[in-house]
């Protein structure tokens, strides 16, 4: 989920292009099934409960930040993984005690971000 199309776009293609090129026998044979929003409204309207393992959320949007959205998404599926993705500056301690959801762990993605340490955050999130 990020409001800015051509982002969405890139994190969606470089992570299911992961798919393909894990070809290494050490690799963890995680496959991405990504599927892509830059509307959090929409995004929320269209989420299933248990059906998605991770979702990566940026934080600054238009109509609903990502911690709104995961608020409201965490009152559906209490199970599901979230990493937060942000340009900005990434204060964890005051970002927790504004939104205390029990996601909010160490999993925060700095953008701009190289897809190779995207693929394996996320395989590591999903371990």
């Amino acid at each position: 989920m990020d409001d800015e199309p051509d982002i969405a776009m890139t994190l969606k293609l470089g992570l299911e292009s992961s798919n393909e090129s894990s070809d290494d026998d050490n690799d963890k044979k995680i496959k991405f099934e990504v599927y892509s929003y830059t509307d959090p409204v929409e995004a929320l309207s269209n989420f299933k409960p248990n059906f998605y393992d991770l979702l990566l959320v940026d934080i600054t949007m238009p109509l609903m930040n990502g911690f709104e959205l995961c608020e409201k998404i965490l009152l559906m599926d209490i199970n599901v993984k979230v990493c937060f993705m942000t340009a900005g500056e990434i204060h964890q301690k005051a970002i927790r005690e504004l939104y205390p959801l029990r996601t909010i762990g160490g999993c925060f993605i700095k953008k701009p971000v190289e897809i190779d340490h995207l693929i394996s955050q996320q395989k590591a999130e999903l371990e």
